[in-house]
């Protein structure tokens, strides 16, 4: 049975939305512990099913899948906890590039590039508004698609893409207008011959 299928009968049979549930849990606080860290994922996961439990009935398949509709709820959850993602961030930010820092923050700067460029990536992500931050995550730490994104924060496609290319040239910026994939060395400033 689809999961459109499986919240709409969740109304009369409130058990149902158990399918949802465990279709989507580990993945949402995948999500929602790349952000926060282990410790607020926990109360953060809990809302985001509980909040779409209460507002089941008001879900729309036309506007989104049930994963992204979950991913909406979450991010909007993250949102209340901004201050603790941003104290995190500018700390790691100020922190030596040798130094390893535990939490969250350390895995999304470690999967977006080397362990040298931490601080000043940190300090980038910190800096972005919170929409572009949110669509910059979603896609780093997610994988979802522009049009999941869209549906998951209730935005236009073409929001989407301008604000991840506004997040893409800030943190761009920050590490001196180089993409660190493409670099010989990461910090280098010379770059791989016919890349950059």
């Amino acid at each position: 049975m689809d999961e459109s299928t499986e919240l709409r009968l969740s109304a009369a049979e409130p058990e149902r939305f158990a399918a949802i549930f465990d279709a989507h849990f580990a993945e949402i606080h995948r999500y929602v512990a790349s952000r926060l860290g282990l410790s607020a994922a926990e109360d953060v996961v809990a809302d985001t099913f509980l909040t779409a439990f209460r507002n089941r009935s008001r879900y729309d398949a036309a506007r989104s899948s049930a994963r992204t509709w979950l991913y909406g709820i979450a991010t909007n959850l993250i949102s209340m906890q901004r201050r603790a993602e941003m104290r995190a961030l500018r700390a790691m930010g100020r922190q030596p590039p040798d130094l390893t820092v535990e939490g969250p923050e350390n895995r999304v700067v470690t999967s977006v590039t080397a362990q040298e460029l931490q601080p000043a990536i940190a300090q980038a992500i910190s800096s972005l508004n919170d929409g572009d931050r949110d669509v910059l995550l979603l896609v780093a730490l997610a994988e979802l698609s522009h049009e999941e994104i869209a549906a998951a924060l209730g935005i236009p496609y073409g929001t989407v893409g301008s604000r991840l290319n506004r997040a893409r040239k800030k943190v761009r910026a920050a590490l001196g207008d180089t993409n660190p994939m493409h670099d010989a060395q990461p910090g280098s400033s010379e770059r791989t011959p016919g890349r950059g």
